[in-house]
């Protein structure tokens, strides 16, 4: 009887940073688990231990120098495959920023962070069509840090520019502790409706908080599951915010329990090829 061959992973959501760098303004020594540096060394042993085959480096500061730090990062460090990064897209010389960037292979798109901005309709009232348009030029795409509150935002981002490749983080932090979901729903049931629109499980535990179980993810899963499919839906774990409230090793074990009823064929869709599809990453074998 035929067996499958191993699954191989990709985490298409994960950070480094270095407390001296001074341009995270969230992170403070408030947050005492997080408030030092996380760095290639530390999360190396993590990706070979659950066979991670590469990762995909986002931004955690608003600035073109963080962005260039990991690009960096991403020279040394053969694992770190695609590089998500920041740029002003409201600024005159955006479009030349990402050119500017660009002419590194491994960068592959930017996240503002919305969720940290004063105005939740940022995102569609802002004059950023210049840096939109130039992002969809060049094939880039734009990874979306949301809370449910901006998804009517990022539809009209979305509708606006439907050539846009746009990948919902963290499946927008869905209020998971309070079980409120009706809103979430149906608002991400209006972005899945549109074409190439893909969404991140990433982040969940830490939406959840403490006393989390599998059954207190397991409605977040399927219904994004239900209403993008497989297809559209890519595995990361957001090491090292992960730590707030489990392990590396944990996510994988609850993941690979969260998506066991889809086939193997979906759930290496889930867990590397759609990442390597969205990012244009290249495929390699996963470290021994």
């Amino acid at each position: 009887m035929p067996t499958n061959p191993p699954l191989q992973r990709i985490d298409s959501h994960q950070h480094f940073w270095s407390i001296a760098r001074t341009d995270y303004g969230w992170l403070t020594p408030e947050l005492p688990a997080l408030y030092r540096d996380f760095q290639p060394a530390e999360l190396q042993p993590l990706l070979a231990a659950h066979h991670v085959s590469g990762t995909v480096l986002v931004q955690a500061a608003p600035s073109v120098a963080e962005t260039r730090y990991l690009l960096g990062l991403a020279s040394q460090q053969g694992f770190i495959e695609g590089v998500v990064g920041w740029v002003d897209l409201t600024a005159a010389d955006a479009p030349a920023v990402i050119d500017d960037l660009a002419e590194h292979p491994a960068f592959k798109g930017v996240r503002p962070m919305l969720q940290d901005l004063p105005d939740d309709a940022w995102i569609a009232d802002a004059p950023i069509a210049p840096a939109i348009d130039h992002l969809i030029k060049r094939g880039l795409s734009f990874d979306a840090l949301v809370k449910p509150r901006h998804l009517p935002h990022l539809l009209r981002l979305a509708q606006r520019h439907p050539q846009l490749s746009i990948v919902i983080d963290h499946a927008a932090k869905p209020h998971i502790a309070a079980g409120d979901f009706d809103a979430w729903r149906r608002d991400m049931a209006a972005l899945a409706r549109l074409p190439g629109m893909h969404v991140k499980l990433s982040g969940l535990l830490t939406e959840a908080g403490p006393g989390w179980t599998v059954d207190t993810l397991r409605p977040v899963v399927d219904t994004v599951l239900d209403l993008f499919g497989p297809q559209a839906v890519m595995w990361g774990s957001d090491w090292p915010v992960l730590n707030l409230a489990g392990d590396y090793a944990k996510w994988v074990q609850v993941s690979d329990e969260l998506l066991a009823g889809l086939t193997f064929t979906e759930r290496q869709a889930v867990f590397a090829g759609n990442a390597e599809r969205f990012y244009r990453l290249a495929r390699r074998e996963a470290p021994r």
